[in-house]
């Protein structure tokens, strides 16, 4: 096992896909994390000083560094409460945004509804769950489609949530 300090977004960027495994417990933080990790959040974008922040460790297995998994995606093993509310916060800001005038849409460089969406939510040339970035467990797995999928292509309504293939 090889552990290195990424930034969450450069690694939510960087993989195809991160699927929590069905071992793991369904997503359950509360608002008290939720809301510790915004304060945190809050405070490394207002401290200038600040090139990072450890916001908590995320444990993955990369597809073809395994021998124990024939599986493409990334497993995430530990780390998977956080990323998830990354993800829902990501989603938020994105729709939030889009319904900004034009010329308020990009609020910093690279943060745009679009970029937002093909480099951390959605892989965008994908059909199916190819589509998400990140699959949840069975039981949440159908409620972050739905909010994902929902912050599509330039409007703040809700798009269908494409079907895996085989499904429809």
């Amino acid at each position: 096992m090889k552990a290195s300090e990424t930034r969450l977004l450069d690694l939510l960027a960087k993989g195809h896909q991160f699927v929590i495994p069905i071992y793991q417990r369904a997503y359950s933080w509360s608002s008290t994390e939720c809301d510790q990790l915004m304060a945190d959040i809050e405070r490394a974008g207002s401290d200038g000083s600040l090139n990072s922040h450890f916001t908590g460790s995320i444990v993955h297995v990369e597809k073809g560094l395994s021998n124990l998994t024939s599986q493409e995606p990334n497993l995430v093993i530990d780390g998977q409460q956080r990323m998830t509310t990354v993800t829902l916060l990501i989603a938020a800001l994105a729709r939030v945004l889009d319904g900004k005038p034009d010329g308020e849409r990009e609020p910093w460089k690279g943060f745009s509804p679009p970029k937002l969406r093909k480099r951390y939510l959605v892989n965008d040339d994908e059909d199916g769950e190819d589509y998400f970035k990140l699959l949840l467990s069975e039981k949440d797995k159908e409620t972050l489609k739905a909010i994902v999928g929902g912050v599509g292509a330039g409007t703040p309504e809700l798009r269908p949530v494409p079907e895996p293939p085989g499904q429809g």
